[in-house]
């Protein structure tokens, strides 16, 4: 059995994503990482932060992104379908540049590959998700953040990178160009793993924040619009009222210890409990989701509704 790691990425080390961890975290169980390199800025070290790891499971292979022709976030889906494409394993595990997986997962995960290796009706696996928001003591389980995505799926070449390569859907005859077209598309069978992803894009200093927010913005809507809204926005982001979120109890993966260290924006969040942010409140901040959030966490246990479900969940054998 072979597992390919893959991801995508552009300016990742100017936005303060922490790639070189991220890649760092699925390294001991992958048989090779394929990192598909955008056209980054000159200010940016992703090459040097990736060939700092000196591992020979990693390939990079250079693209030049095309937001035009690839509108609305599906860039990102682009980017990932050429990573995959470049996938020798049996099992493909993706990671994107904010993901990091904890090394105490990587044993069942490997495990429950080799178990649905010849288990052709199990296309891939899905993932729980933990959302760190703010700085690295709490997480955002509000109402509206997605809990599971699919994160591992079978080296076939209908499977395809999906909308703006959060998820994946089985795509036969794909263009190779409408990534968010759902006619003619199929829901991936998935088995769930009692493993998290942990996700570190909302935690980053509050200038990179705004300036994150910016750059997929621009991807989404493209850099005209961009470029005007965030003329009217402040330069940092205001990440709200950070008393609303509960405190995380466990412990980071070890490949993010130094990167932690490097946290010195503590001084800019707000604890008090009666601070309102001074931005548009955010979808999961609004009264609605906030309401859904206690009745999942206070009446139904952590159990979501309301939610998309990208995928057929098949039983465990």
């Amino acid at each position: 059995m072979r597992i390919s790691g893959f991801t995508f990425a552009k300016n990742t080390s100017k936005l303060y994503y922490p790639i070189k961890e991220s890649i760092e975290s699925i390294l001991p169980i992958v048989d090779e990482f394929i990192v598909v390199l955008g056209d980054c800025d000159e200010d940016d070290t992703t090459l040097e932060l990736i060939e700092s790891i000196q591992s020979d499971k990693i390939k990079i292979i250079h693209t030049i992104w095309d937001i035009e022709k690839y509108p609305n976030g599906t860039e990102n889906a682009h980017q990932t379908d050429i990573a995959m494409q470049h996938c020798t394993g049996d099992w493909l595990f993706y990671v994107q540049a904010d993901e990091v997986v904890h090394e105490q997962y990587l044993p069942h995960i490997q495990e429950q590959c080799s178990k649905y290796l010849d288990d052709k009706n199990v296309e891939g696996f899905l993932f729980h998700y933990t959302h760190f928001f703010g700085d690295y003591q709490h997480y955002n389980n509000f109402h509206s953040w997605y809990p599971f995505e699919i994160r591992i799926v079978r080296n076939h070449p209908d499977i395809h990178s999906w909308k703006s390569a959060q998820s994946f859907r089985r795509i036969p005859n794909f263009d190779g160009k409408n990534y968010r077209q759902k006619e003619g598309t199929f829901k991936l069978k998935v088995i769930q793993l009692e493993t998290h992803i942990y996700h570190y894009g909302w935690v980053r200093p509050p200038l990179y924040m705004q300036k994150k927010s910016k750059a997929l913005d621009t991807i989404h809507k493209g850099k005209k619009v961009a470029d005007k809204v965030y003329q009217e926005k402040a330069a940092v982001f205001d990440y709200g009222n950070m008393s609303w979120y509960p405190t995380f109890k466990g412990t980071h993966p070890k490949v993010m210890k130094d990167y932690i260290k490097k946290m010195d924006w503590a001084d800019q969040l707000n604890f008090d409990p009666n601070y309102r942010p001074t931005r548009p409140l955010m979808k999961h901040e609004q009264w609605k989701n906030r309401f859904l959030t206690f009745v999942e966490q206070k009446i139904l246990g952590g159990k979501s509704i309301f939610i998309t479900e990208n995928w057929e969940l098949l039983k465990h054998k």
